[in-house]
This record gives C-alpha cells, structure tokens and sequence, in this order.
C-alpha cells in the first residue's frame, strides 16, 4: 500500500526544542495516494476501507442469519440483537410498525455500514473515519433523498406530492405562499445537505482532534515536554472514548433521521 499524504507530513525527528515546529494536522491529514490506478480510476485507503465496512456487514449478517435456529447461537444472537435495536428503537419509533416494517432492511444496513465507517478511526492501521470525507455521507444522504422523494410522489400523487414538500395549507391565509416557498427550499434543497454534513462534520472534527491530541503527544516527548506530553495523551484516551461514542450517536441520528423524512413521505397530511 502506498505510503498517504498524512503520514509522510509526519517527521519522527521533529520535537519541541529541537528547532522545528508543530506539525500541526490540516487537510493534508484527509489527503491519501492511490493504493493503485486503473485507468484514470484511482482507488485509496478511505475506498479500502468503505469496500471492507461493506465486506464486515454483509458478512457479519449473512454468518448470523444464513441458518437461524430458533435457539440462537451467539452470532445470531448478536444479529438479532443489533437488528432489533434499529427496528423497535428507530424505525418503529419513528414510522410505526405497519409503515416502516419494509424499511428495517435498509434501516439496518445503514446504521451498521456508518457505524463501522465510524469506527475506522480507532482501529489500528485503519485510523481514519471514511465518512469524514464529504462524499460518502452525501452519497448515502442522497440515497435517502431520492427514496424520500419518489415516495412522496407515490403516495400522495403529483400535485398532493408538491403539496406535501411545499406544506402548502389554505388555512394558512395570505402566508400560504412564503411558508411554501421556504419549505421549499428546506425540504428540497438544505435537508440533503444538513442530512449529510451532520455526519461529515462531527467525523471530520472529532478525527482532526484525535490526530492533533496524538502528534502533539510525541512533539512534547523531548526534555521538560514530557510533563505536558503525559497530559496530551490523556487526553487521546479520553477524546477516543468520547469519539467511540459520537460514531455509534452519528449513525443513530442518520438512520432517525431518514426514518423520519420517509414517515413524513408517508403521511396522509403534512
């Protein structure tokens, strides 16, 4: 594998009082060399590692459910646990059991497939969240938004659609029109856009906190730095532990959301 931009930004050589600065972490730490290029397809590690977030999930399933028994093991009893979690604590939650019982497939599929992108970030040689790169979580947002939108047409039709997106309400009076105007552009425009960034940004901040927590850990470990190097790796320990706990709330809050955006497609009356 070929060595990324993030790591050859890095100099072990370079510490406090030894006439170099700190190397502080940037966008460079997002940038990565291609593992190998086929034609003009380049394929890195952030791709590695969504192609095996993929692998783990759908091979974790199918191990767990391929021979169920009604007296589970404990992969499936794992399965079954995590596949009951998103149905009865987000999808049925959010859209009822009639409604959503269709949806827990790709519910689940979801919440686990960002979960372990999530995860990356502190699993040793992985170390890197993918879904701090904007394009995955807007490619999964958009997924989202395509279904919530054909939905909408489907049940409502194309004029009661359009009147379900704007919220479009007579009772309104003469506001009618500038409540649609800005559901509008919420609904049609922003919501993608937060679905995704939501996710991005709080992988993006906490991967940038980790790396500049652990560099400054080792620029510190030189002479009287040492004290202050102890502190700097508490605080990776700490920042870890919390980050463990925003990457499984991430995929909760994207899974919820969705669920709610399809509900809302769903429902009889805006």
């Amino acid at each position: 594998m070929s060595a990324d931009p993030q790591m050859l930004a890095f100099d072990a050589s370079c510490q406090i009082f030894r006439d170099c600065g700190f190397p502080a972490p940037g966008l460079h730490s997002f940038l990565f060399k291609p593992i190998f290029t086929v034609g003009g397809f380049e394929f890195n590690k952030p791709m590695l590692l969504a192609f095996i977030a993929t692998i783990v999930v759908v091979g974790f399933f199918w191990a767990a459910f391929s021979k169920p028994k009604l007296v589970p093991g404990k992969l499936q009893m794992v399965g079954e646990a995590g596949y009951d979690f998103v149905r009865r604590g987000i999808v049925y939650e959010i859209m009822g059991k009639k409604d959503g019982e269709k949806y827990v497939p790709l519910m689940v599929s979801l919440f686990f497939f960002i979960w372990i992108m999530n995860l990356w970030s502190v699993i040793p040689l992985a170390q890197f969240p993918v879904t701090s790169i904007i394009a995955y979580p807007m490619g999964l947002a958009l997924l989202v938004y395509v279904l919530w939108v054909g939905l909408t047409f489907k049940t409502h039709g194309f004029v009661g659609g359009w009147k379900n997106i704007t919220g479009y309400d007579n009772s309104l009076g003469p506001v009618k029109w500038l409540v649609s105007f800005i559901d509008l552009f919420s609904n049609l425009l922003i919501r993608p856009f937060t679905h995704a960034v939501r996710l991005f940004a709080n992988m993006f901040a906490g991967h940038m906190l980790l790396v500049m927590f652990t560099l400054a850990s080792w620029y510190l470990l030189n002479g009287i730095g040492i004290i202050y190097a102890g502190t700097s790796f508490v605080m990776v320990i700490v920042m870890t532990g919390f980050e463990l706990f925003i990457q499984a709330v991430q995929a909760y809050v994207f899974v919820l959301l969705a669920c709610s955006y399809l509900q809302g497609a769903l429902a009889k009356s805006h």
